[in-house]
């Protein structure tokens, strides 16, 4: 007996409030705001801001500043330590590790009972009833869903409190129910070794009936290689015929779309993008046929927009949902239900669409990359950089770095393009000295560094004396304040500077 007809039952009015909201968005996040602000007044940061005053956006605007993770983290500190009523109401006792800032190796996102809740579990229920809406032959639910998960670990030593990824301080607290239909046993989901999890999940659920598959494109990937490994196949399709849908988020996944379309050949398989993030989950792609993702508007999240010309000045325009234009790039700042005020979130986005409001994400507010989830920013390389000169009596004039996305065995690595003024006598000693460095001062790159199971070691070449110098001048922005893009998500620049290394008359 096939069980979706039943499942669709359960979701189908949240499919028609979502279909409401369509025009309703403006109300949607007014009543989120009042929300946060009714619940957060008593709260140490409510008392000192005023919230129990604030009538209307523009209130809210005046009495809050724009916060980066630095203006925040003592607040969170002492949540982390047990101290309630600091940025949210009680005690917060889950703690999402994410990728660190300038100064620390790492961020630590508080995620509230009200947060998991209103927000995370919500988006998951949500990408379902959109699925279901979109899909009316879809039969979902009359098999497993293999999703991925991170590990986790106690929080300093306040009881029952964790600290790690964000899906594993969902699997900790999931509904009974939910592992009914899921995938694998959450003892393996939760290993933090990702060589034995990924082996043990393939072993798990190769000869389950699996019909949706969640999680990071890297990460997955890497799990799906071991499942054709062991199961002898050539087609994923093989292994899991009634395999129809695939629900990522994390990293972009138009390089990897390629990959996971030789690996399955069905017809029948979908994909579906969501923006699910440690400090909320923004996004989910509605409509099959647009990459853009519809903004969740009713989460306990309140949007807010910096345009992006106005990023990085002492008083920038900052815009509610309201105020937003299509075609422009934004800064995205959030206010959520784990106590996060206008936090500046890093990201960029673009809206294709008002009514409803619908976005792409165009990048990050810094140089970065972020192609398999490590999130490695300009700080990290410069660390990485100056240590392994030190270590090696080299002198780096130019640089850049960006991805070098998966080849057939799902392996991946970062290639460095480096041209010194003073090179290294030993260039593979300072890739690996560069390398670990790496590991040191940025948490997801470790993680996905990890026994070299995502992320191979970084590759370097050594650029020839005046390449960058060259290419600048090629594209008439040598001088003045024109610079050297350091990191880039995507291999335009590398690919343009590599060509030029290797023939200068180009």
């Amino acid at each position: 007996m096939s069980l979706t007809p039943f499942a669709r039952l359960v979701f189908a009015p949240r499919a028609r409030e979502l279909k409401r909201q369509r025009t309703e968005g403006d109300a949607a996040q007014r009543e989120a705001l009042s929300f946060l602000m009714r619940r957060a007044a008593g709260t140490e940061y409510g008392k000192q801001h005023g919230f129990a005053s604030v009538c209307t956006y523009e209130d809210f605007a005046a009495s809050c500043p724009v916060n980066t993770y630095e203006e925040l983290k003592g607040g969170i500190d002492r949540m982390r330590h047990g101290e309630r009523d600091i940025l949210w109401p009680g005690a917060v006792k889950w703690y999402a590790k994410s990728s660190g800032t300038t100064a620390d190796k790492s961020k630590f996102i508080p995620v509230s009972a009200e947060g998991l809740q209103k927000a995370h579990y919500q988006g998951g229920f949500d990408s379902l009833a959109y699925y279901l809406d979109n899909h009316p032959e879809s039969r979902i639910f009359d098999g497993k869903a293999l999703i991925l998960g991170g590990s986790h670990a106690p929080n300093y030593n306040v009881k029952d409190s964790l600290v790690g990824d964000v899906s594993a301080i969902m699997l900790e607290n999931i509904n009974p129910i939910a592992n009914l239909v899921r995938v694998p046993k959450k003892e393996t989901a939760l290993i933090a070794d990702f060589e034995v999890k990924r082996d043990r999940i393939a072993r798990e659920t190769m000869n389950q009936n699996v019909t949706n598959i969640s999680g990071v494109p890297s990460w997955m990937m890497s799990v799906l290689t071991r499942v054709m490994e062991l199961s002898g196949k050539s087609h994923l399709e093989e292994v899991w015929p009634n395999l129809e849908v695939f629900f990522h988020g994390g990293v972009a996944f138009t390089p990897y779309r390629a990959q996971y379309q030789r690996l399955i050949t069905s017809p029948k398989m979908h994909y579906m993008e969501t923006y699910n993030a440690s400090e909320g989950f923004f996004g989910l792609q509605d409509d099959p046929a647009d990459p853009a993702m519809r903004l969740t508007l009713d989460y306990g999240i309140f949007y807010e927009f910096i345009p992006m010309e106005d990023f990085g000045k002492e008083n920038p325009a900052v815009v509610p949902i309201w105020g937003v234009e299509t075609g422009k790039n934004y800064a995205m700042v959030i206010s959520t239900c784990c106590g996060l005020w206008r936090y500046l979130i890093g990201d960029t986005v673009r809206f294709t669409s008002r009514n409803p409001y619908k976005f792409v994400i165009t990048g990050r507010t810094k140089h970065f990359i972020n192609a398999f989830g490590e999130e490695l920013i300009v700080d990290n390389a410069e660390q990485g950089l100056a240590f392994a000169c030190r270590e090696t009596g080299a002198e780096v004039l130019e640089y850049t770095a960006a991805p070098v996305f998966m080849d057939d065995n799902a392996r991946c690595r970062h290639q460095w393009l480096i041209e010194f003024s003073r090179p290294p006598e030993d260039p593979a000693l300072f890739a690996q000295l560069l390398d670990r460095k790496l590991q040191e001062v940025n948490s997801d790159y470790e993680a996905k560094r990890f026994k070299d199971i995502t992320l191979q070691p970084l590759e370097l070449t050594v650029a020839r004396p005046g390449l960058f110098n060259d290419w600048l001048r090629q594209r008439g922005k040598l001088g003045g304040q024109h610079k050297v893009p350091r990191l880039s998500n995507s291999r335009e620049h590398i690919d343009q500077l590599l060509a030029l290394n290797t023939n200068p008359t180009l």
